[in-house]
């Protein structure tokens, strides 16, 4: 659908803007620009999808006269235009759980196909990526934090710009840290190479805790890497500075 007829569809809609009840989050539904319709966005661990599932989320979008399914940055596919009364049945329907698509947490794990798939591929990104979604999403952080898996250099899961990543190299497992997009944008910091999987994972979750315990309130890892200095994060881990 054409974006000019998504936003006309929006705009043919009658909604009472003043008796919405719903906050970001509530119930798993992401207000709209409009003020007046959500969105809800269920998760998908790391964007991968079977027919079943995509036929549900289309049947579920046509049941409830939505304006549109959009694939987000984070790959999941999100509902746009609900009606608030809606929004119960539509997870009723979709018998999936919400993605963690607001909050003080771990917003997503991103991970691109590696070696199951792609003919790039050095690591095993995607099988990585879902033991990590398992273990992270949803869970509550200092500040809201996202994460991904590149199963080589060319970092096709935007490695670069993630609280958290691993980069894939033929040696094993690169980890950076302190990445983010927004108004003001940060590189992550290499902080290790030709890690076995193991010993990468090991060092994500001391990385958790020095910034569970490090972070001031709502402050995102690289502003507090940027605050203490990499070298303080690298004492803390025990690692050469």
């Amino acid at each position: 659908m054409p974006v000019w007829s998504i936003s006309a569809r929006l705009e043919e809609k009658e909604y009472e803007v003043d008796r919405r009840m719903l906050e970001d989050g509530d119930k798993g539904a992401i207000i709209q620009r409009d003020k007046a319709t959500y969105a809800v966005a269920p998760h998908i661990p790391c964007g991968v999808v079977t027919p079943d599932l995509l036929r549900r989320l289309a049947d579920v979008a046509e049941k409830y006269d939505a304006a549109a399914l959009k694939i987000t940055s984070a790959a999941r596919i999100a509902i746009v235009g609900l009606k608030e009364e809606d929004v119960d049945g539509v997870w009723q329907d979709l018998e999936m759980d919400p993605g963690a698509a607001v909050g003080i947490c771990v917003r997503s794990v991103k991970a691109c196909p590696g070696t199951t798939f792609c003919k790039r591929g050095q690591q095993d990104s995607l099988a990585v990526g879902m033991l990590m979604d398992k273990k992270y999403h949803g869970v509550e952080m200092v500040g809201k934090m996202k994460m991904g898996v590149s199963g080589c250099p060319n970092q096709c899961a935007e490695t670069q710009l993630k609280d958290i990543g691993l980069v894939g190299t033929a040696k094993g497992w690169r980890v950076l840290v302190g990445g983010k997009g927004g108004a003001i944008a940060r590189l992550a910091d290499v902080i290790a190479k030709d890690l076995s999987t193991d010993d990468a994972l090991n060092l994500i979750e001391r990385v958790l805790d020095y910034y569970q315990e490090n972070a001031k309130p709502r402050e995102r890892l690289g502003k507090t890497i940027d605050r203490l200095g990499l070298d303080h994060l690298l004492e803390s881990l025990g690692m050469k500075a």
